[in-house]
């Protein structure tokens, strides 16, 4: 009866253990074929079919969510949901960026409700895009815009600057954004530069640009 006894308190104890380990998993990237998965504060890329921080595998990911399987068991997982459902969401807004295969980080935002696919670049001092750009976004940069000679990858080129009233990147807004519209139709790619970077929080870690908010 005492055996009977104690096996069933170690398997009270090994269940809770399991629970709380689960806890500590959350997805916070999603690509296709990978999810950044964040393990009791360890954060890597894990592509499907490897293993990541505690032994955690990828089974499937996709931009709606993965399934991971943990402790061997399969379980579904949204972005920056915890398995378990006592889990609190954080108050940071936060996304997370792969490396793309020609070695620079690429963010699909928004200017004022248009899409754009940013280009991020740490050493541009401002958000930049070129003049058509502007014209499809809707901006009279030359009305609106104060004239100036800008320093590029390729020179001096003539530029306007600007202020945009909102960029989003995922879940991160930023409003009264400094810009750059750059004469010239092929002139520079949308580079998303210091002028948002400076007002959100961002580190990189293991191939991933981790952009977060400061509230």
């Amino acid at each position: 009866m005492r055996v009977r006894k104690l096996l069933t308190t170690v398997s009270l104890l090994l269940l809770a253990m399991s629970s709380q380990a689960a806890e500590q998993v959350q997805v916070v990237g999603l690509f296709p074929g990978a999810a950044v998965v964040n393990v009791d504060g360890q954060r890597k890329l894990v592509k499907v079919g490897q293993t990541g921080p505690g032994g955690v595998q990828v089974v499937s990911a996709d931009s709606r969510g993965a399934v991971l399987r943990v402790n061997g068991v399969e379980r579904a997982y949204s972005l920056s949901r915890e398995a378990s459902a006592g889990f609190s969401a954080p108050t940071k807004s936060q996304i997370s960026l792969a490396r793309g295969a020609d070695g620079h980080y690429w963010a699909a935002g928004t200017v004022g409700g248009h899409t754009v696919h940013f280009l991020v670049d740490t050493g541009a001092t401002s958000v930049a895009i070129n003049e058509a750009q502007a014209r499809r976004l809707g901006i009279d940069y030359r009305v609106q815009g104060e004239p100036m000679v800008a320093s590029t990858a390729n020179g001096r080129a003539k530029a306007w600057r600007i202020k945009l009233p909102q960029v989003k990147i995922g879940p991160l807004e930023v409003l009264g954004v400094e810009a750059f519209v750059l004469e010239g139709e092929g002139s520079v790619d949308s580079l998303l530069g210091m002028s948002f970077l400076n007002r959100v929080r961002w580190h990189e870690d293991q191939g991933v640009l981790v952009l977060e908010s400061k509230l």
